[in-house]
């Protein structure tokens, strides 16, 4: 299983570090995407790590320069580590991703977490 957490509230400007831990033994995470979706909007993906592709990392246009995403295989976690907050970016952020459960495998299950809620007020 995937906790997201690290959201709350947050004047513009500002930062916020959230976290994706997963439980267990796990011996890899090929993939970790970091999703949002605001009230009436559409969820969207904001960041994700390629670890399997050499880690290269992709970005929503309107938060590149401010949010880097990483992931901690040794600790089972992912953070997304968001800067120069903007009132746009309240919304509810889910982690997602892919877990390698068994040794010396490359399948790998697909998990969510709950989602973690960041307001940014003006």
């Amino acid at each position: 299983q995937l906790q997201a957490s690290g959201g709350g509230l947050v004047q513009a400007g500002g930062s916020l570090r959230l976290s994706c831990a997963a439980s267990g033994t796990i011996y890899g995470i090929p993939f970790m995407g970091w999703y949002r979706q605001a009230p009436g909007k559409q969820r969207e993906l904001v960041a994700s790590i390629n670890n399997s592709g050499g880690g290269s990392t992709n970005y929503l246009n309107s938060v590149k320069g401010r949010f880097t995403i990483s992931t901690d295989v040794a600790n089972n976690t992912g953070y997304l580590e968001m800067t120069s907050l903007k009132p746009e970016d309240t919304a509810r952020y889910f982690c997602n991703a892919h877990l390698v459960v068994l040794p010396g495998s490359k399948s790998f299950v697909n998990y969510w977490g709950q989602g973690t809620l960041v307001t940014v007020s003006s």
